[in-house]
């Protein structure tokens, strides 16, 4: 085919624009433009962000790094306020979106050029040659080795197994052995591949060191401890007030990683327990239950444990205010069939259901109360008692703003048969001879001892 004189002017003017974009797409040294970072640059960059804005040694922190030379950003949502002047050479790093800010900035990936980076708490002294070392050791680490840690200060590290038990929204930490860490307690310089950094979900959530070593734990990643010991530097105490921020600040963050990272208990090491779910004064932890399967089964995970110890007090408290009163009762069907399986709630329930004597609801004085005026009504120690909606039965709530709840169903007997005037479909929700409650007996449930019918498996069975 013949090629004319404009084909062959088209056809390189295209070769040409396509051989100006590649050149544009390397640069001038051969390298992908800065949307695109390398990862093959040798080093250690330094992140400077677990700081407050008052009473920090940033400036100073900041300097003494420079000085290695390594680079150093500060990374903060806002820029720290009163302003902190940074040494030059020592570029800030702005996480929270701005309308007159251009999107890159808030992307702190693109702006780490090395291999590995290194989180440096406020008031870290540098050791020429420290962080080379403890790069060295991560890379000749064994295959689990993710992160590496060096004491700050005089205070030596101590090391923790951090167990995750995600469908129990619980992390477990216990005492460490060497190579078997996955937390250290303490102040820490915290070294890592940059890539593994910016892959974790939560990359510089604070407090930072808590965040990686719960993300990291997910991932299975292990930890090496250092002897070596960066220095502090000397500050001056931190006033009363300085202190009481400080304090504030930590929990309020930590209870919002938690809060992000799906965890609503941590057990420490030496057994205390902190727990980040709902209280009296909050709404429970999921929303309406639909087909009864809440949401957080659907994820794999379990009621959490918040919620499971809510209903324990719930059912506690109803079941001696029915004792109290001389209110016949007994565990029905679920709850029934976790205490004779687990003497407990069954892991994944949302409600204790009970059922009563219809006859005994007078001899309770909320039940009582409730029946008389149609309104809920709130008993001394804060639980909520009230007429269902759906029907003829009963909820005690675990506060006004708690809603979780024990279920009380009121029966009666007809011709040796118990039987009630509400039936919801379920598939359980059936008459049963009153043989099974002449006599109830005592069985093991959430902490306390319930009544039950006097054969619960056949009573199952049944149901």
């Amino acid at each position: 085919m013949r090629v004319t004189p404009c084909q062959a002017a088209l056809a390189g003017a295209i070769g040409l624009n396509l051989l100006l974009l590649y050149c544009t797409w390397r640069g001038p040294g051969g390298s992908p433009p800065s949307c695109r970072p390398p990862r093959g640059v040798p080093g250690v960059t330094v992140l400077l962000r677990d700081f407050e804005d008052f009473e920090n040694d940033l400036t100073g922190t900041a300097r003494s790094f420079a000085s290695l030379p390594v680079p150093v950003l500060v990374v903060a949502e806002t820029a720290p306020y009163p302003p902190v002047p940074l040494p030059a050479g020592v570029n800030l790093l702005l996480l929270r979106p701005a309308a007159d800010r251009p999107p890159p900035l808030a992307r702190p990936e693109l702006h780490v050029r090395t291999r590995h980076v290194a989180l440096v708490p406020d008031g870290t002294r540098p050791v020429p040659g420290l962080l080379e070392r403890m790069r060295d050791a991560l890379e000749e680490g064994a295959g689990d080795t993710r992160l590496v840690a060096a004491p700050v200060g005089s205070v030596p590290l101590r090391c923790l197994e951090l167990r995750l038990e995600a469908r129990a929204w619980t992390a477990r930490y216990g005492p460490g052995a060497p190579g078997l860490c996955r937390a250290v307690e303490g102040t820490a310089v915290l070294l890592l591949r940059t890539r593994d950094l910016f892959a974790l979900p939560f990359p510089l959530t604070r407090p930072v060191p808590t965040a990686l070593f719960v993300q990291a734990a997910f991932r299975g990643w292990g930890l090496r401890v250092m002897p070596a010991a960066f220095p502090a530097a000397r500050r001056p105490p931190v006033s009363p007030h300085g202190r009481w921020k400080t304090e504030n600040l930590a929990e309020t963050r930590r209870r919002r990683l938690m809060r992000d990272l799906g965890i609503k208990r941590e057990v420490l090491a030496d057994g205390r327990e902190r727990w980040y779910g709902c209280s009296k004064e909050t709404a429970r932890c999921f929303g309406t239950v639909h087909a009864r399967t809440p949401q957080y089964l659907l994820a794999g995970r379990w009621t959490p444990p918040c919620c499971l110890r809510a209903l324990r007090e719930t059912a506690r408290h109803v079941t001696g205010a029915l004792e109290a009163a001389g209110v016949r009762y007994w565990l029905e069907g679920g709850s029934l069939l976790g205490a004779v399986r687990l003497g407990d709630i069954i892991p994944w329930d949302y409600d204790v259901d009970l059922g009563i004597y219809r006859e005994d609801v007078g001899k309770c004085r909320w039940l009582a109360a409730v029946a008389a005026a149609g309104e809920p009504v709130e008993d001394a120690e804060g639980f909520l008692w009230e007429k269902a909606a759906e029907g003829d039965f009963y909820r005690v709530h675990y506060s006004r703003s708690n809603r979780l709840h024990v279920d009380l169903w009121p029966f009666y007997p007809r011709g040796g048969v118990m039987t009630k005037d509400t039936w919801l479909g379920h598939p359980q929700d059936v008459e049963f001879p009153e043989s099974f409650l002449r006599p109830r007996v005592p069985m093991p449930f959430a902490g306390f001892t319930a009544m039950a019918p006097n054969n619960a498996r056949a009573f199952l069975e049944l149901k």
